[in-house]
């Protein structure tokens, strides 16, 4: 899709369809929607009068305008209530009113600035999210469908202003909102893609090119580069894969300096059998996904790439496949990992924090100021908060707390977890330092005390995304499938450290 701001009045806009709003509990128009009123001869009051136009948000009204405007028809597309109005409900309006229009086979799109002034929205903002809800609310799945879609596609966005003063910020809202955008599409792209086509290889191979693409530094350390660096957890996991496993390292320097301000680190199983702890064959195919916090990593760091903050950001992805086989990494094992801590295997199952306990090694061996990692961790966190929202947990509350700001601003909502000293006590070990599996309570909780093993006293949060990175409906930006959550949270983490807000 094409998005370009222009000059004029949306009134004489060539376009298969235009937007305007109506809030809930108004009794007239105002703006453009009341001049696009006017000239359809009132069409939208009488509907309004009738009852038919409440102004609900995500309500769309489409009227065909039969040759008394340019654009062939208007949807008046409902924001809520005024005083609610967020800078999020603008993005999820626009990606159910494009959905609506692709599936009317329009092809072209123009709006205004939708919310701009209102509930401290500027007119960059709108720009941004209103470029972010219609790539992302459009966005489909289909490199291996063979047959025709059954809807239309939307070629062009076009958003207008009267005013030539909010030109260059529409202008940067627009491209900011189509980086984050186009790089949270890339991280679901490859997120829903088949394990067969998304190996650990292939993971290494999406980083490459982006890095190419983009100028970032890259480096892929094979498995005897690991077993240098004494990568035992990892390689443990990867030992039953004939995948080799990748540890993929992305380096983008904002800064004249050696320092690394923020380490992302990002899960990356490509596939999660359950390894001899197998798992039940029921929604197994789901664990194509399990990669999707490595995704989200190497997708932010195109777009950080792109939008040049002034900082310094490594990005880590341990990449294998967890299998079962005759070489495969059993209940009892003890492994070693990187920086010499034990680790007592209780279930195969819980590989995840296995392979980011030498992630976060590595991190904090080059000197990570501080820490985010992205994984779909447990399915206790998914019990817990279902799908509404990403779980954090963290050693540092600043931070944590800079990373919910990050995930508000996103639209995507994170809620903190305890870390209570008493929960380290469930992953005691009688054989090694420390256990994978701390028992059936607080899962979630009980993996990032044992993922804070790792961190050390290094600023450190892990987003918990088992229950926000696939989503089984179709509901505002957000696809069926692979939400490519977490790369907006990280981008946006990364712009607000740059530039010293919270």
């Amino acid at each position: 899709m094409e998005i370009k701001v222009t000059l004029g009045d949306i009134t004489r806009i060539e376009a298969g369809a235009i937007i305007v709003n109506f809030f809930e509990g108004m009794t007239a128009l105002e703006g453009e929607a009341s001049a696009v009123d006017k000239a359809l001869d009132g069409a939208i009051s009488r509907l309004i009068e009738q009852g038919e136009i409440k102004g609900k948000l995500h309500q769309n009204t489409l009227i065909h305008t039969l040759g008394r405007l340019p654009a062939a028809r208007v949807v008046v597309a409902g924001l809520g209530k005024k005083e609610e109005l967020t800078s999020d409900r603008v993005r999820g309006a626009i990606a159910e009113t494009c959905r609506l229009l692709r599936n009317k086979y329009v092809d072209s799109v123009a709006t205004f600035p939708q919310g701009a002034g209102i509930a401290e929205i500027t007119a960059e903002q709108s720009a941004c999210v209103l470029t972010e809800g219609a790539l992302l609310g459009t966005y489909t799945f289909r490199q291996h469908i063979t047959r025709e879609a059954e809807h239309g596609e939307i070629k062009q966005l076009t958003i207008v202003t009267a005013d030539r003063n909010s030109l260059p910020g529409l202008e940067q809202g627009y491209n900011k909102g189509r980086i984050l955008a186009e790089a949270t599409n890339l991280a679901r792209d490859m997120a829903n893609e088949p394990p067969n086509y998304m190996t650990p290889s292939d993971m290494a191979k999406k980083a490459t090119g982006l890095a190419e693409s983009y100028g970032l530094e890259v480096k892929v350390l094979e498995r005897e580069q690991m077993l240098e660096l004494g990568m035992g957890a990892l390689l443990g996991v990867a030992q039953a894969s004939r995948q080799p496993p990748k540890f993929i390292v992305l380096n983008y320097k904002g800064k004249d300096t050696a320092e690394i301000n923020i380490a992302l680190i990002g899960k990356g199983i490509t596939f999660d059998s359950g390894g001899i702890s197998i798992k039940p064959s029921e929604g197994m195919v789901e664990m194509k996904g399990d990669m999707a916090g490595g995704a989200a990593v190497i997708a932010a760091m195109g777009a950080i790439a792109q939008l040049k903050p002034g900082i310094n950001v490594l990005a880590i992805i341990a990449a294998t496949e967890n299998l079962p086989g005759g070489n495969a990494l059993k209940p009892g094992d003890i492994l070693t990992a990187m920086g010499g801590k034990t680790i007592e295997v209780i279930s195969t199952d819980a590989e995840g924090r296995l392979t980011l306990a030498d992630a976060l090694g590595y991190a904090r061996q080059n000197g990570a100021g501080q820490i985010v990692d992205v994984a779909t961790l447990t399915g206790a966190m998914r019990v817990a908060l279902g799908d509404i929202c990403t779980g954090a947990l963290g050693n540092n509350q600043e931070l944590i707390n800079k990373v919910i700001t990050a995930g508000a601003e996103a639209g995507e909502r994170i809620w903190q977890m305890p870390m209570y000293e008493e929960y380290k006590e469930q992953n005691k070990s009688e054989v090694a330092d420390i256990k994978n599996v701390g028992g059936k309570s607080a899962g979630a909780i009980t993996a990032a005390q044992f993922l804070a093993e790792f961190a050390g006293d290094t600023p450190w949060v892990h987003l918990d995304i088992a229950g926000t990175f696939m989503s089984e409906e179709e509901k505002n930006y957000q696809p069926k499938g692979a939400t490519g959550v977490a790369v907006r949270t990280l981008v946006n983490l990364v712009l607000s450290l740059a530039t010293g807000r919270n």
